[in-house]
């Protein structure tokens, strides 16, 4: 069933949430976590092997609930808090462990700014956020990782990124050296559907079969499971999350708007 989910402090905005998880055909954990309480919905992928990887990831969880969750005045300093607080509850896990933890996030963040309401979209490693509006599918954040850096700097393909031997290896993560998070403001606008969701997904399906999957329009707990039940069924190498919030009243008209002010 999907969550009804008010958004504090941004009263005209009403979204649907769904969410899903699953620890994937190959592995024998899940190292992921996520949270879907507004005004925050994020996705973290633990690192460090079961145990450590899963910890790792409900660290960073929790540092957004207790940080986040339920405030009706989230904003940029906010959130830079929860990431904060993320970094040090990871390193307390690392610092019990002999092969040290790590975890990726990212998520979108309902705030207010300059007087209407935005996505506060942010990632730290590989999980991605996308949007779904008028038809097209944008992903709105770029991975840090390996891959998509000789992307960067043209030294490999965007079309053959999906086959690189190196596109799983992350340069930023909560509780390594580089932890820096990218984010954008985004524009809330009505009718719009945003998917937030670990590697586990989209290493499995393509932008194509995402966006023919979130064009269905389903109830965003079935679109969501259906999500990872694909990405089993492309081989479900590892654990998958899937987070999809539908955007139901509020907001703006939808005018193909990108994300616009770096709010690092």
């Amino acid at each position: 069933m999907s969550i009804p989910s008010p958004a504090p402090g941004v009263g005209e905005v009403r979204v649907e949430v769904g969410a899903a998880t699953d620890r994937g055909l190959r592995r024998e954990g899940n190292e992921d976590a996520y949270l879907a309480e507004a005004p925050v919905y994020l996705v973290a992928d633990g690192m460090g092997g079961y145990d450590a990887g899963d910890r790792a990831s409900a660290a960073v969880v929790d540092a957004f609930r207790d940080v986040v969750a339920g405030r009706a005045d989230a904003d940029v300093g906010l959130v830079a808090d929860a990431l904060l607080a993320a970094g040090d509850r990871v390193a307390r896990v690392a610092a019990n462990t002999l092969r040290g933890a790590g975890s990726t996030v990212a998520g979108a963040v309902l705030v207010r700014h300059e007087g209407t309401p935005h996505w506060l979209v942010f990632n730290v490693g590989d999980s991605r956020v996308y949007r779904f509006a008028g038809g097209a599918l944008d992903q709105l954040t770029v991975d840090h990782s390996l891959g998509q850096a000789m992307v960067s700097r043209g030294q490999l393909r965007p079309e053959d990124l999906a086959t690189f031997p190196g596109r799983n290896v992350i340069t930023r993560a909560i509780g390594a050296s580089d932890s820096m998070a990218d984010s954008w403001l985004v524009p809330v606008s009505r009718g719009e559907r945003l998917l937030v969701c670990s590697d586990g997904l989209h290493s499995e399906v393509g932008h194509a079969a995402i966006r023919e999957v979130l064009a269905r329009d389903g109830d965003p707990e079935e679109t969501a499971r259906e999500l990872v039940d694909l990405a089993n069924a492309n081989g479900g190498r590892d654990n998958i999350t899937v987070v999809v919030v539908d955007v139901g009243g509020g907001g703006g008209d939808y005018a193909d708007t990108l994300p616009t002010g770096l709010a690092r």
